[in-house]
């Protein structure tokens, strides 16, 4: 189950990947909780993953393990 859903503002943990830009804090554009056939999501553990959009128009997709709500 998805603990953030569409247009949620999240932050970017402290202790995520560098390329995750830490301490950034933005809304989730999709939450992926069901993975598709091919190996894109073999990069990443179990659990949901989100695709969150930066100010700069920038997207990446994040575990959930590396997110949590911003206040």
């Amino acid at each position: 189950m998805a603990k953030f859903t569409y247009s949620d503002f999240v932050r970017v943990k402290a202790q995520a990947p560098a390329p995750l830009r830490a301490g950034a804090t933005r809304s989730v554009i999709a939450a992926l909780a069901t993975r598709t056939e091919g190996r894109y999501f073999d990069e990443f553990p179990q659990g949901v993953v989100y695709s969150i959009e930066y100010a700069d128009g920038a997207a990446v997709d994040v575990h959930e393990d590396h997110l949590e709500p911003a206040e």
